[in-house]
């Protein structure tokens, strides 16, 4: 059984960082892709970093600002998010996806607010 456990959101002013973590249990970490999505309300979710072997990809609107990475000895995949915008304010989730299932975290708020 597949699970997911986020952690790292909160409230932050505008220029402040946060950490997200995402642990996943019951896949073979390692071999899997893993992303960062969020949503924003009233908008579509959307891809915002992306990490396959030692290639990872970025949003424009995060490129400099976020970086993703990941612990396979923990099973762990991590979004350090820098220089926060209030635009980046929204519900964070990690992602993978297996044949045509896509597995999803429970979200985390990140809000950047002053």
């Amino acid at each position: 059984q597949v699970q997911f456990v986020e952690s790292g959101g909160g409230l932050v002013q505008p220029g402040g960082s946060l950490r997200l973590s995402c642990v996943v249990s019951g896949i073979l970490f390692r071999l899997y892709d893993m992303g960062w999505y969020r949503q924003a309300p009233g908008k579509q979710r959307e891809l915002v970093a992306s990490i396959s072997g030692d290639k990872t990809n970025y949003v424009d609107s995060v490129k400099g600002r976020f970086t993703i990475s990941r612990d396979n000895a923990k099973n762990t995949v991590y979004l350090q998010m820098t220089s926060l915008k209030p635009e980046d304010t929204a519900v964070y989730f990690c992602n993978f996806v297996n044949g045509r299932i896509n597995y999803w975290g429970q979200g985390t708020q990140v809000t950047v607010s002053s």
